[in-house]
């Protein structure tokens, strides 16, 4: 059954705001997402009512916070279908779980003369930890390459992979492409040669349903602020034979079993990887998002939304001038293009004018925008409050936009 997005749009009452006197059309749902006013209120009632450190001490409020803090970790397990909840770490997002990974993997199984493997289309964040990992360590970068399509050379991989492999990191979605890559495919023939891999999920967690489980992955990563929640919190996604051999990132309190002098021994999992106090405001939120998306019957957001990129990409390729980057067969989230005489700078100023929320720049994919030969592009990005209308709106924007030049 459809899902009746004007009853889900009411649950976004920032949506329903004019920008320089337009409707607002936000369609920059890739770098954040809106939250529903049931998360909002929910990370309210807690500020207001229970708020208190957690894991430390026995009162009241105390108690409470750490059972809310714990049962929204149990709502990330059963999001992912991770076998354990101590397989879920929280961190402050994507970026802070890469390195986590880059940084604790690292110290434990990578020598000099290593390898790990990226692609090309990597997010910053799926590239910088690795590099810094490599240069600590006086291992050895391997980039996957793309096609022009936006689809991965999957047949090189094979040859890519040696004895000297040690770790595999792929975006499940690019964020600039869309292209849903082969994640399975992938981690089947890594693990051929018993190769662990890192799903970067920022962009695939909030238009798929996740298993890891049946995907197989041995890490998993992902945004609170790219699936409706708050900003300053994520996930990471661990088997538990690779957390429990890794070192911890952090050191400082939560993460300890005992401290002297002379020597300090840590805490289990998960508690070895979340020094400090963590955002437990921000994993209420967290769990509450996810919490919404799972009241909504999923499948039907996952084909709605489907049919948005299909429907906005059949619309940008009527424009004459207009260049999508990234035309695989399976894309989610995403278009990026150009128009030619068009800076990309001036358009999004220019939408914006018009109401229309868009992202414009480098998109922290430098290698991608090397790839195409461009400087800059600019980025729709779709979430299932969006519309047909508000499509529609944007194509219209743009062939107006494009006259003026």
């Amino acid at each position: 059954m459809a899902p009746d997005i004007s009853k889900i749009r009411k649950d976004f009452p920032i949506l329903d705001q004019k920008v320089n006197g337009k409707p607002l059309i936000y369609f920059d749902n890739a770098a954040t997402t809106q939250r529903p006013i049931q998360v909002i209120e929910r990370v309210d009632e807690f500020s207001l009512r229970i708020n208190a450190n957690i894991h430390r001490a026995t009162h009241f409020m105390a108690n409470k916070t750490t059972e809310a803090f714990e049962a929204s970790r149990e709502t990330v397990r059963q999001f992912i279908n991770a076998a354990e909840a101590v397989e879920v770490i929280f961190t402050s997002g994507t970026t802070e779980s890469i390195n986590l990974v880059a940084y604790s993997f690292g110290e434990a199984f990578i020598s000099a003369g290593d390898e790990v493997i990226v692609t090309e289309m990597e997010h910053h964040a799926n590239i910088v930890p690795w590099q810094m990992m490599c240069e600590r360590h006086s291992a050895v970068l391997k980039v996957m390459p793309f096609a022009d399509n936006g689809e991965l050379h999957i047949d090189l991989l094979d040859n890519l992979i040696t004895d000297k492999t040690r770790i595999l990191a792929v975006a499940h979605v690019s964020n600039t492409l869309g292209t849903v890559n082969p994640i399975g495919e992938i981690i089947a023939k890594a693990h051929l040669k018993n190769i662990p891999v890192l799903i970067d999920g920022a962009q695939g967690a909030p238009h798929f349903k996740i298993d890891v489980q049946a995907l197989d992955c041995d890490f998993y990563v992902f945004s609170g602020h790219k699936i409706y929640g708050p900003t300053g919190i994520g996930a990471l996604y661990g088997k538990r034979k690779w957390l429990d051999q890794m070192p911890p990132f952090l050191g400082g309190g939560e993460m300890i079993d005992s401290v002297t002098f002379a020597k300090t021994t840590y805490n289990q999992l998960p508690y070895k990887f979340e020094a400090g106090t963590p955002n437990y405001v921000g994993a209420i939120g967290f769990a509450a998002a996810i919490e919404y998306i799972q009241n909504h019957d999923r499948q039907s957001l996952i084909d709605y939304e489907h049919d948005l990129i299909m429907t906005a990409t059949a619309k940008l390729k009527q424009i004459v001038g207009l260049k999508i980057y990234g035309d695989a067969p399976i894309k989610a989230g995403v278009i990026c293009f150009n128009i030619d005489g068009i800076h990309p700078f001036d358009l999004g100023t220019l939408l914006d004018q018009l109401g229309i929320a868009v992202r414009t720049g480098r998109l922290c994919a430098d290698p991608v925008m090397d790839h195409y030969g461009v400087e800059n592009m600019v980025r729709a990005s779709f979430a299932f409050y969006n519309t047909f209308d508000e499509i529609e709106a944007f194509y219209k924007a743009l062939i107006r936009l494009k006259a003026m030049f």
